[in-house]
């Protein structure tokens, strides 16, 4: 048993392993799969119109720009009536976009200034970091298409570092997000030796070259379940090194000094790259706890691959033109669709009695509702998973009027065993989740 628990002890910490029966038996008191924690951001706010869902017979029907997640609706629930008060100028005059991006996690009041006198609040997932980061190699992983921006003024004199962060480690300090998959992959598998990680990256070599006599004796001794879980894992794995290898000999095209190589030309493939990341490290417990911002709020990016060559952020301040509503409508469907291929990845991804969604709680939202209108009530938020059994999705779920979305951040604490008292501007617990 001793020979048996050092090999697989040998290979775990090489390259982080997904949870295999045969692991946890050569494991004392081996723990029930753990919930896991997301929050994906998406900005400039939605079609209000083509956005809202409906209950058909006590169903969720998801149609138009929710569409692409009409076959996953047992697995999330609509909220509706959650506010960001904080977000609004509450006298401090324009910035709704870095107000937007600053308080959708922390629930406070960003400090106007583009200085370095910056002043927030904790985020929640920075709040269950700092309790259960412990017991995973990586606390929190953050995660962005955007460049990071710590300084700098941005919008309306509001620093960047409010308006390219979501997560704060503290109220002056951002955890900067990494928009680069090949930094992320090497943070979640490299040996951390950045030398000898550069190395086999300079000699081409995978990752799995380096385990792969262990790997072959581990699925030898493994059942036909486990084996075969096994060759999946591997296999996403070099199938996700191919994909940012290819990125690396093919980069986006669009001129930007800081680019880094790494960056695919397709934005899909960027979020989705980033979402395969994330869905490996919660698959191998590499991390528990994660935030992925889609694209900074105020963002004007063109989604040429939609045919659509005018700015997001422009677009946003439609005035109810019926050319830029169907083109924002595009937009969010887009966003849609790259939420939904990651919910799918989890979906399928099996784990003890379940599978790697039924184990997770992911919000899915904007700190804008309109952005012809730049308001911060009512916003467009999705909650997906089932918490460890601990959520009941599938529903439509409504707020009483004045309800702070840190209500919700507090429920989902509790149910990642962390004890909050308050986050921001919360009032309670949101508990009809």
């Amino acid at each position: 048993m001793n020979t048996r628990r050092n090999f697989l002890k040998g290979i775990a910490t090489t390259l982080a392993l997904p949870p295999l029966e045969s692991l946890a038996a050569a494991v004392p008191a081996a723990a029930a799969a753990p919930n896991r924690l997301a929050f994906v951001y998406f900005p400039n706010g939605v079609n209000v119109a083509e956005w809202a869902p409906s209950l058909v017979d006590g169903k969720l029907k998801l149609e138009r720009s929710l569409e692409p997640l009409a076959g996953l609706a047992d697995h999330l629930s609509v909220l509706q009536g959650l506010d960001h008060d904080k977000a609004f100028a509450n006298g401090d005059g324009a910035g709704d976009h870095a107000r937007a991006n600053a308080t959708f996690l922390t629930g406070c009041q960003a400090r106007k200034t583009s200085g370095a006198n910056l002043q927030i609040g904790v985020s929640v997932d920075q709040i269950a970091a700092r309790e259960i980061g412990h017991r995973t190699r990586v606390r929190s992983l953050e995660l962005s298409t955007d460049p990071p921006r710590r300084s700098g003024h941005c919008d309306s004199g509001y620093s960047c570092a409010y308006q390219f962060n979501l997560s704060w480690l503290n109220e002056t300090t951002p955890a900067p997000a990494e928009r680069d998959p090949r930094m992320v992959f090497e943070k979640l598998f490299g040996s951390g030796d950045r030398r000898e990680d550069g190395r086999r990256r300079h000699l081409r070599k995978s990752i799995l070259d380096f385990v792969r006599d262990d790997a072959r004796r581990l699925q030898g001794r493994l059942g036909s379940t486990d084996r075969g879980k096994l060759d999946e894992y591997l296999t996403s794995v070099r199938e996700l090194e191919q994909r940012i290898e290819q990125a690396e000999a093919f980069p986006a095209e669009e001129p930007e000094a800081d680019k880094p190589d790494g960056i695919p030309g397709s934005y899909r493939e960027h979020i989705r790259l980033q979402f395969e990341l994330m869905a490996l490290a919660f698959e191998t417990d590499t991390t528990r706890i994660s935030t992925f911002m889609l694209a900074h709020d105020g963002s004007n990016r063109p989604f040429p691959e939609l045919d659509i060559h005018s700015g997001h952020h422009q677009l946003s301040h439609h005035r109810n033109n019926p050319e830029n509503l169907a083109s924002i409508a595009r937009i969010d469907r887009f966003y849609t669709e790259q939420f939904a291929w990651f919910l799918e990845r989890l979906r399928r991804t099996r784990e003890g009695d379940g599978n790697l969604l039924d184990h997770s709680m992911i919000v899915y939202g904007g700190g804008i509702k309109d952005g012809n209108r730049h308001n911060h009530d009512d916003l467009p938020i999705l909650l997906a998973g089932r918490g460890g059994g601990s959520l009941r999705p599938g529903r439509m779920i409504r707020a009483e009027e004045g309800t702070p979305m840190t209500n919700l951040y507090l429920s989902l604490l509790d149910r990642m065993n962390v004890d909050a008292e308050r986050i921001g501007d919360s009032t309670g617990r949101f508990d009809r989740i």
